[in-house]
């Protein structure tokens, strides 16, 4: 990471200044390194001293930075600042420490947006309960198709420092912020963003469904020329009326219906924009098919309004709107069609780990054999399946917290045939992919949606859909 192109006043002001970073880690590790290289006196805390841990806190004391393992809850003596780990729990003793002696705290993304030049590039910022990795690499694609310099950055691909600090130049940079990110950068300010959908996630960390919606909000403060809101969602207008936004800066929403004006939507098929267009009250903008974007799920759909309306805000012709969608193709486990078996399409969609993303999931399909089950996070099931039970042709449940769904199935969908496989072990993927042959017919979608977190049976998501894809094709590979 070269650190040449740092100018900004900040980086001298951190000289000889006692920073403590805390957490390790994705972004505590560059983090120390980059303020031991501006000149900062930096010691790093940790709560846990594990392998990985002790792996890294080598790497920084070899650098002469001071470490404390196992001990994330004390305020270093001295301490003027504190860099924190997105994921640290504002309530941590730390924290309560610092606001006693009067200690600043910023996350990563804090510190990125400090760090940046005088002539840094400007950042379209997207969060949201579901779909922001989609919708920043939708975004990214776009203006890269545009000719633009551009990088998908924060939560996901670079890291923010490293984009901020690195030797490439940008003109533009596609950021993802999660609400833990948001709570700890309150100097942020985008040239545009997008809050994509609101529904209860990481409530634990956040304390409240208020606190949780008021931390995203923060993407709009400061906006430039839009704020961007899901018009089928309320609370993300909501927000964009309660931001601090500079003059002129316009409110800009997406549906998935007929948009007005300053909106964009979609018409007969049609991509259209009536917000970045002369006369907007009486003329539309044609941006691309919605056969352009992939998979063109409901949820999807959405996605390519906001990252088109994030990439037009900027000044993106049309042409690079539909070019770029076109280029997208989506990560894994993400409504990824895995195979064909005996005429019923088989979809991972193992990255909807919660009940939002599995409702937009579900809402893609006309019959669907549905697996599902996890860890649910204290989330309850009865709205999922109440919008989602016309569309069930059965359900097959595994995991931790199955037993949930199969109440709220009974309550709301008692019509559904369930298979509840009382498993744990990752061999029961296997199981639930040959039950769900079972209860298909010809025409209907076996989907992997879990509405919850893979943890009980699998390191993450990434593993629950690939035992998922092994299963399917051991089908296909049995026929064949």
């Amino acid at each position: 990471m070269g650190s040449g192109q740092v100018t900004s006043s900040v980086s001298s002001e951190l000289k000889g200044k006692h920073v403590t970073v805390a957490g390790l880690g994705v972004s505590g590790l560059p983090a120390a390194k980059v303020l031991h290289g501006l000149g900062a006196v930096v010691t790093a805390v940790n709560d846990g001293a594990d392998e990985r841990a002790r792996a890294q806190a080598a790497e920084l004391e070899a650098l002469g930075i001071t470490v404390r393992l196992g001990d994330g809850d004390t305020l270093p003596e001295g301490t003027e600042l504190i860099v924190t780990a997105p994921g640290w729990k504002p309530d941590k003793p730390l924290f309560a420490a610092a606001q006693r002696a009067g200690v600043p705290v910023w996350g990563d993304v804090e510190l990125a947006w400090r760090l940046r030049g005088p002539d840094a590039a400007p950042w379209l910022a997207v969060t949201g309960t579901n779909g922001k990795t989609t919708t920043v690499q939708m975004l990214a694609s776009i203006l890269k198709a545009a000719g633009l310099r551009t990088a998908a950055v924060g939560n996901i691909g670079v890291s923010l420092l490293d984009a901020v600090l690195g030797e490439e130049q940008y003109d533009v940079l596609a950021v993802e912020l999660s609400s833990y990110q948001l709570h700890w950068a309150p100097s942020l300010r985008a040239h545009s963003a997008a809050v994509l959908n609101l529904a209860p996630d990481h409530l634990d960390w956040h304390g409240s469904m208020e606190a949780y919606a008021a931390d995203k909000g923060r993407i709009y403060e400061g906006n430039r020329v839009a704020c961007v809101y899901n018009v089928a969602d309320k609370a993300t207008e909501d927000l964009v009326r309660e931001a601090d936004v500079e003059e002129g800066c316009r409110a800009v929403g997406f549906t998935l219906g007929t948009p007005g004006p300053s909106q964009l939507g979609v018409v007969e098929g049609i991509l259209v924009d009536r917000a970045f267009v002369e006369n907007r009250h009486k003329n539309a903008q044609e941006l691309a098919e919605v056969a352009d974007v992939n998979p063109p799920a409901p949820h999807n759909i959405a996605n390519a309004l906001a990252a088109a309306a994030l990439a037009r805000a900027y000044g993106v012709p049309a042409k690079a709107v539909r070019d770029g969608l076109r280029a997208f193709t989506p990560d894994a486990h993400r409504i990824a069609h895995v195979a064909d078996v005996d005429d019923v399409a088989y979809v991972d969609d193992s990255k909807a780990t919660n009940t939002h993303a599995a409702e937009a999931s579900l809402a893609a399909y006309e019959s669907i054999v549905w697996i599902a089950g996890g860890l649910a996070k204290g989330a309850t099931f009865d709205e999922l399946v109440t919008k989602s039970a016309p569309r069930l042709r059965g359900a097959v449940l595994i995991g931790a917290d199955r037993a949930l769904i199969r109440e709220a199935l009974a309550r709301h969908a008692p019509e559904v045939p369930v298979v509840d496989l009382d498993r744990t072990d990752t061999g029961a993927m296997r199981a639930a992919v040959q039950e769900a042959r079972r209860l298909a017919r010809a025409g209907d979608t076996v989907l992997l949606a879990p509405a919850c977190a893979s943890m009980d049976m699998f390191a993450n998501y990434n593993k629950r859909g690939d035992a998922f894809a092994d299963a399917v094709r051991e089908l296909g590979s049995a026929d064949g």
